[in-house]
């Protein structure tokens, strides 16, 4: 093999450790690095639980002795060169005696980028950067955004037609998508701290909002239950979310025009209440994302309905989207749609996704990216909705 196929053939099994740790290491990034010497890999590490060891620490500790010299340090992340709870990992790469180090993707951090490369290069240490660095870098999308921006990822997830419709006129929906994409929505759900739903969606389709893999227990993240009105409290057969085995990982967000008796309710069974002022029954995303940063909640996923997801964008506040598009077409103008409220009169007032990537499912296609927001958006005034 060249050099060059050499150094992407390790790194790809330095990404292999970084997603065996895969959304467990929130809100740290996750990170796979591998010592290797002579062409062999003598030690692994992946990024621990919050707190923990680095993975280049872990690596480190994996080979059991002082690497050999000629060694290489494979990460699919720089090195950090500052000094948290468990030391800079620069130190503990250049005490090893390592004498070169690849790199996948740079500090995302503006204060840190690049410094760690400096500090290796200063001890005498080879550094060669950017080895599948787009694949390293999407690795921590959500860990790139709260790194950069203080604040929480708020993506939503949306499964639709090719002419955007999520359910026939009848309200018949599933399965638009194959089995294939529902999986990998399963993916992503294990992955986000906190997943999202509107008041309608629960009680419509009862979901569990849970990640449920194939070979792995089902998991639990922080489950949001949008609901200004405290509908899915009013009927005595209460939603799953708030009685099956996670229902102490399950946060209503609400508003006081619900009444301050089912909040009461709610707490005696053990659920969080999230608590905002607002004007209507509508909870503020600002503050809902000023509340998640408080709490180091680093990424909340959306799963619905319309009506919820599309209020996070004509309040700017979405910032991410999953897009699994069927080929199928239902060509009916009233059919339900993905998302309204909206009213561009040219095409630069439209929203659109930057940092564009597709990935496809069978037949099904995903389409991901970031939202980016026109400087004028046009809100359509006569649309109105209940969570």
């Amino acid at each position: 093999m060249t050099n060059n196929a050499e150094h992407e053939t390790f790194m790809r099994r330095a990404l292999e450790l970084a997603r065996s740790v895969w959304g467990a290491t929130h809100p740290n990034p996750m990170v796979g690095a591998l010592i290797v010497e002579d062409g062999h890999v003598v030690g692994e590490g992946a990024t621990a639980p919050d707190g923990g060891p680095h993975a280049e620490r872990l690596a480190l500790l994996a080979r059991g002795k002082v690497p050999r010299p000629g060694a290489t340090l494979y990460v699919t992340l720089e090195p950090c060169s500052t000094h948290g709870r468990t030391g800079a990992c620069t130190e503990a790469i250049i005490a090893a005696g390592i004498k070169r180090v690849v790199v996948g993707a740079t500090d995302p951090n503006p204060a840190h980028g690049g410094r760690g490369f400096e500090v290796l290069r200063a001890a005498g240490v080879e550094v060669i950067t950017g080895v599948l660095e787009r694949e390293c870098h999407d690795l921590n999308l959500i860990f790139n955004h709260w790194i950069t921006t203080n604040g929480p990822l708020l993506a939503a997830k949306v499964a639709s037609t090719l002419d955007g419709k999520i359910a026939c006129r009848t309200g018949e929906s599933r399965w638009i998508t194959n089995e294939a994409s529902r999986a990998d929505v399963h993916r992503w759900r294990r992955l986000f701290p906190g997943i999202a739903a509107g008041a309608m969606t629960i009680l419509k389709d009862n979901p569990r909002l849970t990640a449920r893999r194939e070979g792995e227990p089902e998991w639990s993240p922080l489950r949001f239950v949008f609901d200004g009105l405290l509908r899915t409290v009013v009927d005595k057969n209460l939603p799953r979310v708030f009685t099956d085995e996670f229902r102490e990982r399950t946060i209503v967000v609400t508003t006081p025009h619900g009444g301050m008796g089912y909040v009461r309710k709610l707490r005696e069974l053990g659920i969080k209440v999230w608590l905002f002022e607002s004007g209507t029954q509508r909870v503020p995303f600002a503050d809902f994302r000023r509340r998640c940063a408080e709490e180091r909640i680093s990424g909340v996923f959306f799963e619905g309905g319309a009506q919820l997801v599309s209020e996070l964008i004509r309040a700017r506040q979405l910032d991410y989207v999953f897009a699994y598009h069927a080929p199928v077409l239902f060509a009916d103008e009233k059919a339900k749609s993905i998302f309204n409220g909206l009213r561009p009169e040219r095409l630069d007032q439209a929203v659109r996704l930057t940092d564009v990537r597709h990935e496809v499912f069978a037949d099904d296609i995903l389409t991901h990216g970031r939202v980016t927001y026109p400087e004028k958006m046009l809100i359509d005034e006569t649309v109105f909705s209940l969570r």
